[in-house]
């Protein structure tokens, strides 16, 4: 125990300096032990740009978020899980690339941008999708500190893998101004 002292210091002290680091954070933050049992809850917080997790009426986790943008609002009001798909991508929203996997039109809207010759569109990566009505759903995805998407609600990689692994389809969630 005592040669491993030297190594758990140094980790430690990296760890106290990165605190403020919101990835590091999360991932220690969302690897903890459930506190609580019970039936899941989300709630949304447009305003504070926050999601929070319940267990059994107890908050047990919380996420910075980003949600829809001007034009492209989040949806307000009570839902539930419809539908999870860990490895969802968008069928909307992407790439263009070539046969070799290269991008040929980056960030793209299928449905206004259009296709250039010989290339096909590659959807956006959703990781850990949680969809509450049909195109919208809490998943992985940038966060640049405002409301940024497309209407989804993004989330750090470790909080939406944590709320993942919660949520059941049927699961009630409940998104406030």
């Amino acid at each position: 125990m005592m040669n491993r002292l030297p190594q758990f210091l140094a980790l430690s002290a990296m760890l106290m300096a990165v605190g403020g680091c919101s990835t590091v954070n999360d991932l220690i933050t969302s690897n903890l032990p459930e506190s609580h049992s019970g039936r899941a809850t989300i709630v949304v917080n447009l305003q504070e740009q926050e999601a929070y997790l319940y267990r059994g009426g107890y908050r047990t986790a919380s996420s910075r978020i980003s949600s829809g943008r001007e034009g492209y609002r989040t949806p307000i009001g009570r839902f539930q899980v419809i539908r999870k798909d860990e490895d969802h991508r968008s069928s909307l929203y992407g790439d263009y690339v070539d046969d070799s996997g290269r991008v040929v039109k980056a960030n793209v809207d299928r449905r206004r941008d259009p296709k250039p010759p010989h290339s096909h569109f590659v959807g956006a990566p959703m990781p850990y999708f949680l969809e509450f009505s049909p195109g919208y759903g809490l998943h992985q995805g940038y966060l640049p500190g405002v409301p940024a998407s497309h209407g989804c609600i993004r989330m750090p990689y470790w909080k939406a893998r944590e709320f993942y692994n919660a949520a059941r389809v049927g699961t009630p969630l409940v998104i406030k101004s």
